[in-house]
């Protein structure tokens, strides 16, 4: 009788198709979206930051968790929510605890 050659089974190169995908797609994202939200988390008041707009200004003052308000010209401050922020430039000086 003649020898059948074996079939290798497609779900090996599937599995392991998907760990590379793993490596290289899934796990870099990951990690990009952590460091834009600790980025996020961690704007403060002084800070120059670019809306998603691309509007260029620097933070006054701190809403809440969710809302921030933007200087980006002498007397003109505006609402934004720390989502719509695409950069942060410029570190802002700590806030001394007497001035708050």
């Amino acid at each position: 009788p003649r020898a059948v050659p074996r079939r290798r089974r497609p779900m090996g190169t599937r599995g392991r198709l998907m760990v590379v995908w793993y490596f290289l797609l899934i796990r870099p994202q990951r990690a990009q979206a952590k460091k834009r939200a600790e980025t996020l988390s961690a704007i403060r008041r002084g800070d120059q930051v670019v809306t998603a707009g691309g509007l260029v200004g620097k933070v006054t003052k701190v809403v809440d968790d969710k809302e921030l308000e933007v200087e980006i010209a002498d007397g003109v401050r505006v609402r934004v929510v720390r989502s719509g922020i695409a950069d942060v430039r410029v570190k802002g000086e700590p806030v001394k605890a007497d001035a708050a």
